[in-house]
């Protein structure tokens, strides 16, 4: 199951911070939708240390949004933004 995570609005290293904290909470087969504003690079090698996979994708105007999920588990469906 998605949860949706929109950290947009907020200035560093806030977005980072509610991104990890998040994933604490996923149940197993659930994944996280995190929206921003910009491409978030640094995230991406707490992601990798931590055992997680993902995928960005532009998300218009609007930013990226970062599906994130246990790497041992099954990627989640095709991103529809």
């Amino acid at each position: 199951m998605e949860h949706l995570l929109d950290v947009a609005d907020l200035e560093p290293p806030e977005p980072l911070e509610r991104i990890l904290d998040a994933l604490d909470h996923l149940d197993a087969g659930d994944w996280l939708r995190a929206r921003l504003r910009r491409e978030p690079f640094p995230l991406y090698g707490f992601l990798q240390r931590l055992g997680y996979a993902w995928r960005t994708v532009r998300a218009g105007e609007a930013g990226f949004d970062v599906l994130i999920w246990p790497a041992a588990g099954p990627p989640p469906p095709a991103p529809s933004c």
